[in-house]
């Protein structure tokens, strides 16, 4: 698994999650949502991503985006 594919799974699983966590549990859940919409936006302008690094030392592929 690339990198790129790696970042975008864990976001869409992050976005179910707090959705999830803000249905049942509290709506303060939704800002984590919001957290991962904003970091989305930034890594898309900047580049640069913690859970792209993460992933690296994890041991996944370069991808088209996050080298």
């Amino acid at each position: 698994m690339t990198i790129d594919r790696a970042v975008m799974m864990f976001a869409g699983l992050m976005v179910l999650v707090s959705l999830a966590l803000g249905f049942y549990m509290s709506p303060w859940w939704y800002l984590l949502t919001a957290f991962v919409g904003l970091n989305l936006f930034q890594a898309s302008i900047t580049g640069f991503c913690p859970a792209a690094m993460v992933f690296r030392k994890l041991g996944c592929r370069a991808g088209t985006v996050f080298k």
